[in-house]
């Protein structure tokens, strides 16, 4: 008999099917994005030294405080204008954005629209 595959293995197939073609160089490295139940995180890192190099999420401090009149959406947004503005310090301009296997809606474009306003490209 076949076993259901739950949605989360699923999307864990995808995403490494996506992560065949995409990945972060020093000049353009990738953004990508996990979303959990309550939490979004999102880091930007260059795989071809394997560091994280901006990183920012609903448990990071600085935002910490400011969600509770916010749904996950706009969480979501605030986390994306954070790690664009974190971004921009650090000197990065363009990334490959990695949506982690998760279909581009909802939290997932929210947080990419909160990046492109801060100012990254991608």
């Amino acid at each position: 008999m076949f076993k259901k595959r739950d949605r989360n293995e699923i999307r864990v197939i995808r995403h490494a099917r996506v992560r065949k073609k995409i990945s972060g160089t020093p000049e353009m490295p990738r953004l990508s994005v996990y979303r959990s139940l309550n939490h979004i995180y999102a880091q930007i890192i260059d795989d071809t030294k394997g560091v994280t190099l901006v990183s920012a999420s609903t448990v990071d401090p600085a935002l910490k405080g400011n969600l509770a009149d916010v749904d996950k959406k706009g969480a979501a947004k605030k986390v994306g204008m954070l790690i664009g503005e974190r971004a921009v310090q650090a000197g990065i301009k363009t990334v490959v954005f990695d949506r982690g296997g998760y279909v581009y809606t909802g939290r997932v474009a929210e947080l990419a629209a909160g990046a492109r306003e801060a100012g990254l490209d991608f």
